[in-house]
């Protein structure tokens, strides 16, 4: 079902990356043969005139091509060799080779413009309590702080209003090796204090899905209430009920919902047979402060012992709507891709000198997951998706490997400083290299996507 989500975003961003040579090509005077989405047997063919371009669409939907005229490539008529692709000035060349990642960052910049203006709902920046003994504790994180701005030298500082530009300035702080300042206050928005993270002591090898809990922020902030009790469990047997509010646990202040759950959760390890030891809980419920004796029953969850007290515990957390006006979104999309794009390659040169790990390439597999997660997460979630892998798609073409835009343009490069071109025999070898790379990468990718769907990684 995934694959119906990602084969139109990717069929979107193979026909504008296309389009990017292709347009270009036409603006230099270069005959197109053919404009291709996809490889392998044509499925449907349309040309306008006998000489125009013909647009094709086939079989293997895994990237498209634009065939231009070009002597290397077959003869050509003497009254069109003006037009041919080796026959244009080398600036030209560069041109049109580079159009199409252009095309991809300038999607990006209007993807994630657009999901400016629409807005989107994201969890407030309101945080739990942090893991005991994490950066976010030793800074002096608690729960309920509202995150309002960061900052990574201490004097220019951006606003934050949601979750994930918090996530997002993490991430920019870790990738540059740098330490992470942060305006909170409660969640009321009184006692602004100034914090410091030390980001600058975590590596690259961090960037992943977990980082938020390698600093020990402890995720959206939720209400220590009380949802759905199971009849007959452990909480309805304490007298709980629903919409109680847990104030205290044998004297100490519940915090926020996680930490709850957490206490819940360990209370097993002191108890034997199928009932923990007792726990002496305060709740406020219609305005009173009832004292209760809760015994969490114990489950096995393979090796470990855990408790449970059989009812729904915190509440959803809090969303804001993140919207700006459209010059504004402009400005911020085009801050988001550049953003995204350098964090991208110094991933990949981290990478390379073993300072990130590997797992961090993904493949089709998990391409498609987050496209099918993202489509049923709304628009807006679809189209930050489509920018970040329109993004992935600009800066991977770039990079200088033989058989992408990237590696062309290094050939143009060395023509423009020794003033010939890359001689045949160099091409052939480099294009071997390129093959051979590409591969290692696909084999890489797709096996971190498998070892992800087996629970490995």
């Amino acid at each position: 079902m995934y694959w119906l989500t990602v084969i139109p975003a990717l069929a979107l961003l193979i026909v504008v990356h296309e389009w990017g040579h292709y347009r270009v090509a036409r603006a230099c005077g270069v005959k197109v043969l053919r404009f291709s989405v996809g490889f392998g047997r044509v499925i449907l063919r349309r040309q306008r005139a006998p000489g125009a371009t013909e647009f094709t669409l086939s079989a293997l939907p895994l990237g498209g091509y634009v065939r231009m005229l070009d002597e290397r490539e077959a003869p050509v008529a003497p009254g069109e060799r003006d037009q041919a692709f080796n026959n244009r000035p080398l600036a030209q060349r560069a041109a049109i080779v580079a159009a199409g990642p252009a095309a991809n960052l300038l999607l990006a910049v209007l993807l994630f413009a657009l999901v400016h203006v629409l807005g989107v709902e994201e969890p407030k920046s309101l945080l739990g309590a942090p893991l005991a003994g994490s950066l976010a504790e030793r800074a002096g994180m608690r729960a309920g702080d509202w995150v309002q701005a960061a900052s990574v030298d201490g004097q220019d500082w951006t606003e934050l209003q949601s979750l994930p530009e918090l996530r997002w300035q993490l991430t920019k702080a870790v990738s540059d090796g740098a330490r992470l300042y942060l305006r909170v206050s409660d969640a009321q928005g009184h006692g602004l204090r100034e914090l410091m993270l030390e980001t600058d002591s975590l590596s690259g090898a961090d960037l992943d899905a977990q980082l938020l809990r390698k600093v020990g922020l402890g995720g959206a902030f939720s209400e220590p209430l009380l949802g759905e009790l199971a009849p007959g469990g452990a909480a309805a047997a304490a007298g709980l009920r629903r919409g109680d509010r847990v104030l205290t646990v044998d004297g100490q202040p519940a915090g926020d919902a996680a930490s709850l759950r957490e206490r819940i959760r360990a209370s097993a390890q002191g108890g034997a047979g199928d009932l923990a030891p007792p726990m002496q809980w305060q709740v406020e419920r219609a305005g009173q402060v009832l004292s209760l004796e809760v015994r969490p029953k114990i489950v096995r969850d393979g090796e470990q012992r855990l408790g449970r007290i059989e009812a729904m515990v915190g509440t959803a957390p809090q969303l804001v709507t993140v919207r700006h006006a459209p010059l504004e979104a402009l400005w911020l999309g085009a801050r988001r891709t550049w953003e995204v794009a350098s964090l991208t390659l110094r991933t990949f040169g981290r990478m390379l000198i073993g300072e990130a790990s590997l797992k961090n390439l993904s493949g089709p597999i998990t391409i498609a997951d987050y496209a099918g997660q993202s489509a049923q997460l709304g628009v807006t979630a679809y189209l930050s998706f489509l920018a970040l892998v329109s993004v992935s798609l600009g800066v991977l073409n770039l990079l200088p490997l033989p058989m992408l835009d990237g590696g062309h343009l290094m050939y143009y490069l060395f023509e423009g400083l020794s003033g010939r071109p890359v001689s045949e025999w160099w091409l052939r070898q480099l294009q071997r290299a390129g093959v051979l790379i590409m591969l290692l990468m696909m084999t890489l990718a797709l096996s971190n996507d498998i070892a992800r769907l087996a629970g490995l990684h």
